[in-house]
């Protein structure tokens, strides 16, 4: 299932330095890296609910393309993006107000009502403001967007891309929140049918534990916060135990990341720069591309 947290977080500033294109016949956007060495493999990012044009998603694959010299692309899969950004915007007295408590720096919006204590009349009336819009993006979206309805338009993607871009070069999903579900069921297939080489999960809704645990096939990377109500500490502690059980050890691992909750990988407050959950979003930003480092070898 999801979350409030999946539908609150912060806007990051900066200017994306990628393109939009048209791949494999829709619109997708697509960074490389600044250096112009040989690119070593293809990093799909699969986003959370805000979708492929919030500038966070964005930022994150110029990110992921300078730390490690991949190709990164996220693609509109043709789902409508919740219209709540705008309550994810906030002053910056209210992020002053914000940085205080674990939860603080990455909870405004819909997260920010469940994790706050409300006295102020005012603030009261702001936060069901935030409540409301993001409430409004939050049900067309899981209406649209079931999984079972979405996953299939996903798979066509990875399909097409393994077949032109993929054929030469290894391939990585990158899933955040809801995009994270799409990489658990797409790192179920190995061999001749599999469409990717490894993949990396942030904060994942949608977890069918411990049925998503038991049926990857292929190396599998997840990054969750200890406050993260999807993966809560006790399932993660699970999860870790039947990594470490697996015949083939390494091929998958879990890291919990202290006072981090769901989202933090995307939409920490960046203005926060020292917070906690902007340094562990950095931290996870690194464990993404390492995990690919060891994972994506060159196709032959």
């Amino acid at each position: 299932m999801s979350c409030p947290d999946c539908f609150s977080g912060h806007v990051h500033e900066g200017q994306p330095r990628g393109k939009t294109i048209k791949l494999h016949n829709l619109d997708a956007y697509v960074t490389e890296p600044t250096n112009n060495g040989p690119v070593r493999g293809i990093i799909v990012i699969v986003p959370d609910a805000f979708g492929w044009e919030f500038v966070n998603n964005r930022i994150l694959a110029d990110h992921y393309a300078d730390k490690g010299n991949y190709k990164v692309t996220q693609r509109h899969y043709g789902y409508s993006t919740p219209c709540i950004i705008s309550s994810t915007e906030v002053s910056s007295q209210s992020r002053k107000e914000q940085a205080s408590g674990p939860a603080a720096p990455y909870a405004t919006g819909l997260g920010r009502f469940f994790h706050e204590e409300l006295t102020d009349k005012k603030k009261m009336t702001n936060q069901s403001v935030h409540v409301f819009w993001a409430l409004y993006g939050f049900i067309p979206f899981i209406a649209r967007n079931r999984i079972g309805r979405s996953f299939p338009v996903v798979e066509n993607f990875f399909s097409e891309l393994r077949k032109a871009e993929g054929a030469n070069l290894p391939v990585g999903a990158a899933g955040f929140c809801w995009g994270g579900k799409h990489t658990f069921l797409l790192a179920r297939k190995a061999g001749d049918q599999a469409l990717i080489d490894a993949g990396f999960v942030g904060h994942p809704s949608f977890v069918d534990f411990p049925g998503d645990i038991e049926k990857l096939k292929l190396p599998l990377s997840i990054a969750v916060g200890d406050k993260d109500n999807q993966i809560p500490p006790k399932m993660a502690a699970e999860i870790k135990a039947m990594f470490e059980k697996e015949s083939e050890r390494g091929a998958r691992e879990i890291r919990v990341y202290d006072n981090c909750g769901h989202g933090f990988c995307v939409r920490a407050d960046a203005t926060l720069k020292d917070s906690e959950p902007v340094q562990q979003a950095a931290e996870a930003e690194d464990q993404c591309i390492e995990w690919f480092n060891k994972h994506l070898a060159p196709r032959s």
